[in-house]
């Protein structure tokens, strides 16, 4: 089972739901997958316990974390993180088997746990590694997985609503896992907001055993080698971004959007139909199927605002539009919509905060 597919109960709500078999009825609590290599946690750990909070509260039940890694500090101080950001407990397997992130043994530690503790809900990050792993455990357990979720919910029976955008990002569905347990959902970096950290003392550590040794386990380490190309973007951090899209007629042109960027001190990005033409690489796309962002400030330039690419920047604090096109889908969430050619609009502006914005508040605006 990918992680794409909606599993055997993952229709919707036009059918009668049927009473929860009974050895479903122990199923309690939400349950975060906290995804940590190396004693650093990816920053979408905290937005799902962010999520979790809410989804906890309305079901007037428990928010745990699960942390899975080497029996070392690095490792125990993730577990203590996770109760600034919320948790009520904290679920724990330390082995140094799994020091580093494998399928097969990190699998054994979730089912394990889960068969174990019974979560009625189970969230991971749309990341690599959270792909991986959610896929290879619902396929395990028998369960359903919904993928890539934009928003989360309870209905008033108790069930996770988990929407996403689906045919082509066209459309957007609610899927509901209603017969099945856990009801397990990926979202990606960035969909949700990040809560406050608040700090607390350690709270209750449940440790578990792997039960693993080395020689069960097929896929073997040979070494680690960080991701240092620093010519990656940055877009899901950003706090100002510059986007360009097919309006702006030509490649040539989409150098307006970067020339802009930085003036500002923003990373640039664009929408799908940029990177399918060639003319901007593919770790710039901004959407549904690229980079989902948060940032304090969006400039939509030429970017007709089709779902699938609205899903990606609905979370800004402030988007503002450039579209010859009055009647543009993306005019219907913008907080400013300029009507007008973005090739000539984007050369004023880049010329008007050079005029206005110092070197050094420039390098201010970019850190």
């Amino acid at each position: 089972m990918s992680e794409a597919t909606k599993t055997p109960a993952a229709g919707g709500r036009a059918s009668a739901k049927k009473e929860l078999p009974e050895h479903l009825k122990a199923y309690k609590h939400v349950w975060v997958f906290v995804e940590q290599e190396r004693g650093h946690t990816h920053p979408v750990s905290w937005e799902l316990m962010g999520a979790g909070r809410v989804l906890a509260d309305k079901l007037g039940v428990d928010l745990a974390a699960v942390v899975v890694g080497a029996k070392n500090d690095d490792t125990q101080a993730v577990v203590r993180e996770t109760f600034c950001y919320g948790a009520d407990l904290c679920y724990f397997v330390a082995d140094d088997i799994l020091k580093d992130y494998r399928n097969e043994s990190y699998t054994k530690a979730l089912t394990d746990l889960v068969n174990t503790y019974k979560p009625e809900i189970l969230l991971l990050g749309a990341t690599t590694l959270g792909r991986d792993l959610a896929g290879s455990v619902a396929t395990t357990l028998l369960t359903g997985l919904t993928a890539d979720c934009t928003a989360l919910d309870v209905d008033a029976e108790g069930s996770l609503a988990a929407t996403r955008p689906t045919f082509g990002g066209s459309l957007l569905c609610t899927i509901f896992t209603l017969n099945y347990r856990p009801q397990m959902a990926t979202i990606r970096p960035r969909v949700m907001p990040m809560p406050d950290r608040v700090t607390k003392p350690i709270g209750r550590v449940v440790e578990h055993p792997l039960g693993l040794v080395e020689d069960d386990i097929v896929t073997k380490v040979l070494a680690f080698l960080p991701d240092r190309d620093s010519s990656k973007s940055n877009l899901a951090f950003a706090d100002v971004v510059v986007a360009g899209g097919l309006g702006l007629g030509s490649p040539e042109n989409f150098q307006l959007v970067r020339q802009l960027a930085g003036v500002i001190g923003a990373e640039y990005g664009c929408s799908r139909p940029l990177v399918q033409k060639g003319w901007v690489s593919s770790d710039r796309q901004i959407g549904q199927t690229g980079k989902t962002i948060r940032p304090k400030l969006y400039i939509a330039a030429g970017i007709s605002g089709a779902i699938q690419h609205r899903v990606g920047v609905e979370g800004a604090d402030y988007i503002l539009a450039i579209n010859t096109d009055k009647n543009a889908p993306i005019y219907d969430f913008a907080h400013l919509g300029v009507v007008g050619d973005a090739v000539r609009l984007l050369p004023a502006l880049t010329e008007a905060f050079s005029k206005r914005l110092s070197p050094h508040t420039r390098d201010r605006l970019a850190s």
